[in-house]
């Protein structure tokens, strides 16, 4: 079964606008990768200050493959600010779960 990877960002209030506006600015950045099954940027609601970024692999070979791969060199070459700077984490914090798919369900096709 699948694995899921799950960052949790913490993102002040001022900077939610910049860390959503930079995901939505890297669309497709991840879809291509082989293995990657599902992407999905999660807001908070109340009570937190919390995003979660949540997707799904084939297995932990294949998220490895894209960490070190791909995600690594967009991170890297993320300048934007003057002077080729890289622009300021819109998050505080940072923390990554890590889970096995043990069951799923689907609504009927």
């Amino acid at each position: 079964m699948s694995i899921v990877k799950i960052n949790v960002l913490t993102v002040p209030a001022e900077q939610r606008e910049v860390l959503e506006r930079r995901f939505a600015s890297r669309a497709g950045a991840v879809e291509g990768s082989d293995g990657f099954e599902w992407f999905e940027l999660l807001r908070p609601v109340e009570g937190t200050d919390q995003y979660l970024v949540y997707t799904r692999w084939r297995s932990e070979e294949d998220f490895q493959n894209w960490m070190n791969g791909s995600m690594k060199a967009a991170h890297q070459g993320a300048a934007g600010g003057e002077g080729g700077e890289r622009p300021k984490p819109a998050a505080s914090g940072s923390t990554l779960w890590s889970f096995e798919v043990v069951q799923q369900a689907a609504p009927p096709a």
